[in-house]
């Protein structure tokens, strides 16, 4: 026969046993929890960082009757709607544009005939951003835009314009705003290395809605190749 005192410890040891597995886990479950808590926590930056790039400029050069044109589309990569910023002269009429080859004549910053069509265009060098960083560069092309009353085919064109932009944002720029513009945007694609980000590390690019519900194309005045000749 058993003595009742081995049987009473055996069972306490048990118990205890059981008492000591049931506090360690309870203390690894909390420390799992916080370890998962905190991976999730460490991937939400970087998740919210790649959905924040769906801002854009885009610097384009399009066909017109000399020299073409240069200017900015901008907005967000994934909405249809989408603005237009350019120096040209305010005017249909050819005078304006012949007199401002040798002094300033009055401008517009908008948009120009063809510059919704992409069937005109001849470069384009498109950048992305986060929009903190929009904020700041739509502000200062609108800024420009009211800023900018005079155009000079030498002085201060519609290259020129745009250059100002591209400096703004920290891209390395041609610096010669007499350049043809196509041949303008292709070296300030060059200079930067095709670089699509304004901010670095890259961070990831939302994809593009192509704007065919801005605006409808305006039909083209009769002399709407010479008002819109270029710079």
């Amino acid at each position: 026969m058993r003595d009742p005192r081995t049987k009473t410890r055996g069972l306490a040891l048990g118990v205890g046993l059981c008492a000591v597995a049931i506090a360690a886990g309870l203390q690894v479950q909390p420390a799992n929890a916080q370890d998962t808590a905190a991976t999730h926590a460490a991937a939400k930056p970087q998740t919210q960082a790649t959905d924040k790039a769906i801002y854009y400029v885009d610097f384009r050069a399009r066909t017109a009757a000399s020299y073409g044109h240069a200017f900015v589309w901008y907005g967000r990569a994934d909405q249809k709607q989408v603005e237009i910023a350019g120096l040209h002269p305010a005017t249909e009429s050819v005078i304006p544009y012949v007199l401002g080859h040798v002094i300033p004549v009055p401008s517009e910053t908008g948009k120009s005939y063809g510059d919704l069509d992409d069937g005109y265009v001849l470069a384009s060098y498109r950048v992305y951003m986060t929009e903190p960083e929009a904020k700041r560069v739509f502000a200062y092309i609108k800024h420009l835009q009211a800023t900018s009353p005079l155009w000079n085919a030498a002085t201060y064109n519609c290259v020129a314009f745009i250059q100002d932009i591209a400096r703004y944002m920290g891209l390395e720029v041609p610096g010669n705003w007499l350049l043809y513009p196509d041949e303008w945007v292709k070296q300030l694609k060059e200079l930067n290395h095709g670089r699509r980000y304004m901010s670095s590390p890259a961070v990831a690019q939302a994809p593009s809605v192509k704007p065919t519900a801005v605006a409808h194309k305006p039909a083209a005045p009769a002399n709407a190749q010479t008002a819109n000749a270029g710079y």
